[in-house]
């Protein structure tokens, strides 16, 4: 069974927007705190930001101001709003869950490159 399944990305120049949205299997989503996770070509994923059931979110420094969480409980997804998208920002985009994560999705490409 399919866990997670992240969409929305692809390619937008310097300044752009995107939003991406990763649609969970219920036991994985619901009670859950959700993240999103990015891999950058030859490095390690990293901790993007995290939402927890009730709409708190905390973000990574880089993303701060910029990104934007939010879920819709009732449809088990998570989005993410990205603004003003820098060229550091170019990575394979994952979501799960913030604790006892599940098998990881294929995730979403986004290229940010004029």
């Amino acid at each position: 069974q399919v866990q997670l399944v992240e969409s929305g990305g692809g390619l937008v120049q310097p300044g752009g927007s995107l939003r991406l949205s990763c649609v969970a299997s219920e036991s994985t989503f619901r009670g859950h705190t959700m993240a999103w996770y990015r891999q950058a070509p030859g490095k390690e994923r990293d901790w993007v930001g995290n939402i927890g059931v009730g709409g708190d979110t905390a973000y990574a420094d880089s993303v701060k101001g910029r990104f934007t969480m939010s879920r819709d409980n009732a449809k088990n997804t998570v989005y993410l709003q990205m603004n003003s998208l820098k060229p550091e920002d170019t990575a394979v985009y994952y979501c799960n869950r913030r604790l006892y994560p599940r098998p990881w999705g294929q995730g979403t490409q986004v290229t940010v490159s004029s």
